[in-house]
């Protein structure tokens, strides 16, 4: 089994997070790091955007600024994401870490299957999008906020869709990061969109949804026995490094936030 870091950074303000992630992407050596497993929490509430997103085309900025609601900005793509009771993870590891991995596709599937065996844990039977849709469905359309689309990996429970997913990859690197709503607020989040879509409360779900009501504890210790289950792994809990801090720490304050 591969010995991975577990770190979990309790809740910070958006900047922090995403400075954090920058920070483990950035000091991470294929050829000699151990490989990361990050948990993480959001407080206050904010909105990510994915890295090729232009804020103003996105979003209503007037009201995020009107709301106190800060923008920050992810290192992967996708669509945005309003943050706020949920429970975060961010994976760091070469591709030799992932035995089988043979392409971008298999390596998002082993590092998103954790999930799958976190929510049978809880009890919830949850599937990839691609195994829930006829043959011919179209999956994978972009849309300017993460939950109101469905990609092949995304989870599904009931037929919806639980949190998302994004994965970046940088000189033999991959980085991967996903969310898991606590209680359902994505109709609220998509209020701050130039164009909220309709019935995002319908096709994006919480572990609320589901009678789910773990503490955050709870939920953090069935998540790591998930991922040591299917990776497969060891976990060594550890905190960031002093490279890592000094870097997250100079990001941290170096990074605007999106706001008008």
């Amino acid at each position: 089994m591969i010995p991975w870091r577990l770190i979990d950074t309790g809740l910070s303000n958006g900047r922090r997070n995403m400075a954090v992630d920058q920070a483990l992407l950035s000091c991470f050596n294929p050829d000699c790091s151990r490989p990361v497993l990050r948990l993480y929490g959001w407080v206050p509430p904010a909105i990510s955007l994915g890295r090729f997103q232009v804020p103003g085309e996105v979003l209503d900025l007037a009201r995020c600024a009107a709301a106190g609601v800060p923008v920050v900005r992810r290192i992967t793509g996708g669509g945005a994401i309003y943050h706020t009771e949920e429970l975060t993870y961010a994976l760091v590891c070469a591709s030799h870490h992932l035995p089988g991995a043979a392409s971008v596709k298999e390596s998002y599937r082993l590092l998103t299957r954790f999930l799958l065996r976190f929510y049978a844990l809880l009890g919830l039977d949850a599937c990839y999008a691609m195994d829930l849709f006829p043959a011919g469905t179209r999956l994978g359309e972009r849309t300017p906020f993460c939950f109101a689309g469905k990609e092949q990996y995304d989870i599904m429970i009931d037929g919806r869709k639980v949190g998302g997913n994004a994965q970046r990859r940088l000189k033999g690197v991959i980085f991967q990061h996903g969310s898991i709503p606590l209680a359902n607020r994505a109709a609220f989040g998509a209020t701050f969109l130039r164009e909220p879509p309709a019935g995002v409360d319908e096709i994006a779900a919480s572990l609320q949804d589901f009678g789910v009501r773990h503490s955050r504890g709870v939920l953090t210790r069935l998540m790591v026995e998930a991922f040591m289950e299917t990776v497969p792994a060891t976990g060594l809990e550890t905190s960031l490094t002093a490279e890592e801090e000094t870097v997250a720490t100079t990001l941290a304050g170096d990074r605007q936030e999106l706001t008008v």
